[in-house]
């Protein structure tokens, strides 16, 4: 594959398909002492190790990009290594803010941010570069459709008054398919099974590659039939409820009542509280005004305050998944991973077996039951951190941005799967920019602003 000065390049492909190494690989950090490599690989006719600060890479996950505690000096910090000149690195800093849209002081921490923000935040560390080459990895993946909008419009803006090139995964094709000059479809045993102008491989192809798991408009993923079901007791409710990371409140929900059987889905703009509402309903947070109470159904008896009930208590009343899958990553290989919650809950070998089984086979993760978690696609991780959860079979799960990562197919079948454990009985509480989703699983909606 060639890709010409100035192109602007979709690449597309199953979840593990390798999108995301090869992203890494033209950004000069994968390959040399770290993995394996064969062929050749070269930017500007050399090596991509010689052009690092020529590449600038948005990677898939915003924290593990996060460098300085204030964000004009972690959006400085690139330039500072290229030897910019002080007086426009800030230029640049405070440019490239606007352009992406983080409306926050240069001396926020950067902790504070929320995960869409953090998103903003590496977009806009790699425009003040101003490289050469810039490749995203699901630059759009957590943020709101108007952030979508803002931070593709800015890496185009970028391309077109610097002529920089541009490399970008994405597996929601819509965003990008207008913008772009050419679309490349990875296989998922290597090489690609598509290669040309949106339109040919889009138009084309599109039935063919929906059927792989790419994102193609004209070809929607189908969508389960849920069960009408009569209105069910309150699981778990809140009241004058205030949440945050301090002492200061960031959301108001004031009073939910969340019923058994039920999908409920939190929505709104990046940095409005939903991740920390998440975590507050998940007895993680300690809310900062108010109560969470669970029914006696659901504490059965633990107490109603989920924040006060210890982990072994949480495992099988509430399960929660959070934004960044490997913020629960705790073993060496993706079976023992799922074997971790039955185990602390001392099930027997042949039941935490089953279960780890089935959960390996259910979501397609059962060829890598012996690979290391931190190994797996972003899509990969995310589908595991699901299982985890799953496998002790909480009462109620909690879920921030669940379908971050996934191909239509594995999109699909999770949603599938969520729905089946609605109908069944359980509770699911889903945090998701993903509008489709919403509209597909959701019996009712709270949006923050």
């Amino acid at each position: 594959m060639r890709i010409q000065p100035g192109e602007r390049v979709l690449l597309l492909g199953e979840s593990g398909a390798g999108k995301s190494t090869f992203l890494h690989a033209l950004a000069g950090v994968v390959g040399d002492d770290e993995g394996e490599a064969e062929g050749a690989l070269f930017v500007d006719g050399e090596l991509p190790a010689a052009h690092r600060g020529r590449t600038g890479l948005v990677i898939q996950d915003p924290d593990s990009q996060v460098i300085l505690e204030r964000v004009g000096d972690d959006i400085a910090f690139g330039c500072e290594n290229l030897g910019v000149p002080r007086d426009e690195i800030w230029r640049r800093v405070h440019h490239s803010l606007e352009q992406v849209g983080l409306n926050v002081a240069l001396d926020r921490n950067t902790s504070a941010l929320s995960g869409g923000q953090k998103q903003r935040l590496a977009l806009a560390g790699v425009l003040a570069m101003q490289p050469g080459l810039i490749v995203l990895d699901e630059p759009t993946a957590n943020l709101d459709p108007e952030g979508v909008t803002e931070v593709r419009d800015a890496v185009i803006r970028v391309a077109e008054s610097t002529g920089a090139t541009i490399v970008v995964v994405e597996h929601r094709v819509s965003v990008w398919s207008d913008v772009v000059d050419r679309v490349v479809v990875l296989a998922a045993g290597g090489g690609a099974i598509a290669d040309g102008s949106p339109f040919d491989v889009l138009s084309r192809q599109g039935e063919e590659l929906a059927a792989r798991g790419v994102w193609i408009p004209q070809f929607p993923p189908p969508r389960p039939q849920r069960t009408v079901r009569p209105a069910q007791q309150t699981l778990l409710s809140t009241h004058e409820l205030g949440v945050g990371r301090s002492t200061r409140a960031i959301a108001h929900p004031h009073d939910l009542s969340i019923p058994s059987s039920h999908a409920l889905a939190i929505t709104g703009p990046n940095g409005s509280g939903k991740s920390t509402l998440a975590l507050t309903l998940g007895g993680l947070l300690a809310p900062v005004s108010g109560a969470v109470v669970a029914s006696p159904t659901l504490a059965a008896g633990a107490g109603e305050h989920p924040i006060r009930w210890k982990s072994r208590e949480l495992l099988t009343r509430i399960g929660t998944v959070f934004q960044d899958p490997e913020h629960q990553l705790l073993t060496s290989t993706v079976r023992s991973e799922l074997e971790v919650g039955p185990r602390a809950l001392k099930l027997n070998d042949a039941e935490v077996d089953a279960r780890v089984d089935e959960l390996l086979t259910r979501l397609r993760l059962d060829r890598l039951a012996n690979a290391n978690p931190f190994t797996l696609s972003g899509g990969e991780k995310r589908r595991l951190s699901v299982a985890t959860s799953l496998a002790t079979r909480p009462r109620m799960l909690v879920l921030d941005e669940p379908t971050f990562g996934q191909d239509s197919r594995t999109w699909s079948e999770l949603l599938a799967l969520l729905a089946r454990l609605v109908d069944d009985g359980s509770t699911v509480v889903a945090v998701s920019h993903d509008l489709e989703f919403v509209n597909a699983l959701a019996d009712s909606t709270v949006t923050l602003t």
